[in-house]
């Protein structure tokens, strides 16, 4: 996704593709922030614009072809996201789809041809299609309706189907459906009226594994007999756990799973399906994110979320021991992809400085050959910055993790305006690595500080657990003392400190303005959530089976009214007294333009400067260069009058 609307995808929590990260040396610790300001003078930054920002082009999703010649990818080269191709040796990318109102995001080659898979939806509504792509460049939707949802499962063992997710039955619940690979024929595998969350099919097309929340952390999986339609509950638990599915192994003789019962972190175990006995696979220091094996077996991938940077194991399965990852610059890994006949991988890189770049490696050879360049040339990355983790202890002395973004211009004597970074969620995390958005804020002249707030993923059960209905009241707290610790920073102006976030972050703002009216000198909103009794009551029904677990996590808007008036910043506007920046997308199904809309109208009978803008082509999250563009500058604008004092026109 572009710059912004990777942001936003994050804060939102709305995974599109793994984040993984290589295991590369580590390096020592990293100074505090306070030492680091007697540091040697920073070497002079270049400012950029944001147009030299969005020139720059985000890229995600592999795909080998069935020859592996080939590799199927998405890229917004063309100012919104399309299907390109690229050779494994390198070369220009060919361009496969050619949209110019929809995003498109590719799923994969058939494993036996040039057909392709792909995904759209229609300006932001969260309803996307499958279509197919054949050789002679004609496009078909495989699951048309106009309030249908579906999304790609996966392939069968023998490449002869693939499984998609469909709510058409019923728009609240995923059903399962085998199609033919062929004449695209298709037959009901699993009808959903348990309202489960679909994990993975087996390998041999026998067993299903369904996922139920109780809560967001507490979870159960579940297995479902393909032929007897019989379901086992496989994770029954005592207290607060996460149960999930991670994969089948390609005998199907077993399921992984990811769970936390009994530990602070997510660990890796085995339940084998012929005895029910569960075994113990892999565990870490951090949260283990997943774990999945190449087509036969021979490789295993696990990630482990390692202070918002994710770390890769590769493990030979045969020999029992991890296998040598190729020597490449330190960042994250996103899109692994192992090829069908094991011999290589797809992945791509990207680091604090470098947005993800597309790569192949061969295991056999070991020659590793990147295949993209995606930071615009215009842009010298020595001019960028690289993050630093920080920590401080909050209001009750809990410690509150964060990343730091330092502009190479903030000294003591030249001391810059900041910005708290409110992630999304609830319970997302602020991760390392490049950050488009955030980089040309740096650029010109914000510290920013990605605040990791308690109830933030990442960091044990305990502290994601923290902020269980306490939103509004610690959490938010969290983000105030981020405010102090940025203004103890020699090279932060402390009069000058602003707040930004887009979904449950643009939540955090407009309720830092509401409910502490002087702790920040402006906000900026991205479709945050104004009144959580709309919300709750008004989420998408496809989120029908996550409807629970999100009112044990914030608040029933039958049973707890109240509290959730008390939280909600609209119901509070009128004590907002600095400015206020609103941005919204018109096709929004999360968070309704009427969020947006009501709290800009109860600002401004403050008197204060309101400021809103409403995107008419985007929804949850922005996906066109030419939205991030706008976005971006109006953004900079707006904080440069109002933390610069000056009267920007902001490029």
């Amino acid at each position: 996704m572009p710059s912004w609307s990777t942001v936003s995808r994050a804060l939102v929590a709305v995974a599109l593709v793994p984040t993984l990260a290589l295991a590369t040396p580590k390096r020592g610790p990293t100074p505090p922030a306070k030492a680091q300001a007697a540091r040697a003078t920073p070497r002079p930054s270049k400012q950029y614009t944001i147009d030299q920002f969005v020139g720059t082009t985000d890229v995600f999703g592999a795909s080998f072809s069935p020859d592996e010649k080939r590799v199927l990818f998405s890229s917004n080269e063309t100012g919104i996201f399309n299907v390109f191709t690229v050779p494994v040796t390198g070369g220009k990318p060919t361009q496969l789809t050619r949209s110019t109102t929809d995003g498109t995001y590719a799923v994969g080659y058939f494993p036996k041809d040039e057909r392709i898979l792909f995904t759209r939806d229609q300006a932001g509504n969260e309803l996307s299609h499958l279509y197919v792509r054949t050789p002679d460049g004609k496009e078909q939707d495989l699951t048309p309706g106009d309030k249908l949802r579906a999304s790609f499962l996966g392939w069968s063992q023998d490449a002869s189907a693939f499984y998609v997710l469909g709510n058409e039955r019923d728009e609240r619940f995923m059903d399962v459906y085998r199609y033919d690979a062929k004449t695209y024929a298709r037959t009901l595998l699993f009808q959903n009226d348990g309202g489960y969350d679909v994990g993975k099919v087996s390998p041999d097309e026998k067993w299903l594994s369904l996922e139920k929340s109780r809560t967001t952390s507490d979870s159960d999986v579940h297995l479902y007999n393909v032929a007897t339609k019989e379901l086992k509950h496989l994770t029954p638990h005592q207290g607060t756990a996460l149960w999930r599915t991670a994969t089948f192994d390609p005998a199907s003789s077993a399921l992984y799973l990811l769970t936390n019962e009994g530990t602070e972190f997510t660990r890796v175990v085995r339940y084998v399906l012929a005895s029910g006995k569960v075994e113990e696979v892999e565990k870490a220091d951090w949260d283990v994110m997943y774990t999945y094996f190449s087509r036969s077996g021979a490789w295993r991938v696990t990630g482990i979320n390692e202070h918002g940077r994710t770390v890769i194991r590769l493990h030979d399965v045969k020999a029992g021991k991890p296998l040598a990852l190729p020597q490449l610059p330190e960042g994250d890994i996103s899109g692994v992809e192992l090829a069908r006949s094991e011999k290589r991988m797809a992945f791509y890189l990207n680091g604090d400085r470098s947005p993800s770049n597309l790569y192949v490696h061969d295991f056999g050879t070991k020659k590793t050959t990147r295949l993209t360049d995606t930071l615009n040339p215009e842009i010298d990355a020595k001019d960028l910055v690289d993050t630093e983790v920080v920590r401080f202890k909050s209001f009750d002395g809990m410690e509150i993790p964060n990343i730091l973004y330092r502009p190479h211009q903030a000294t003591a004597e030249n001391k810059v305006p900041a910005i708290v970074w409110a992630h999304g969620g609830p319970g997302d995390q602020t991760y390392r690595g490049y950050v488009g958005f955030i980089q040309y804020l740096v650029n010109q002249g914000y510290v920013v500080l990605g605040v990791n707030n308690r109830g933030s993923s990442g960091y044990g059960k305990t502290f994601f657990t923290a902020d269980d209905q306490k939103h509004g009241r610690e959490p938010l707290q969290d983000c105030v003392e981020a405010r102090k610790y940025l203004a103890s920073l020699p090279y932060v102006d402390g009069s000058r400190i602003g707040i930004l976030g887009a979904s449950y972050g643009g939540y955090m703002v407009l309720s830092a303005l509401a409910f502490h009216p002087d702790a920040f000198d402006v906000g900026v909103d991205a479709f945050g959530i104004s009144n959580w009794l709309r919300t709750l009551k008004d989420i998408p029904p496809h989120w029908e089976s996550f409807r629970q677990a999100l009112y044990q996590e914030v608040g029933n808007p039958e049973t707890q009214e109240e509290m959730l008036r008390a939280i909600s910043p609209v119901f509070h506007a009128e004590k907002i007294r600095k400015p206020l920046l609103v941005i919204q997308g018109a096709n929004d199904p999360r968070v309704p333009k009427e969020e947006s809309d009501e709290i800009v109208q109860a600002v401004r009978k403050n008197k204060v400067p309101v400021e809103y803008l409403v995107l008419p082509d985007e929804g949850h999250g922005f996906s066109k260069k030419k939205n991030e563009a706008e976005t971006s500058a109006r953004i900079r604008a707006f904080l440069d009058q109002h933390l610069k004092r000056e009267k920007a026109t902001a490029n």
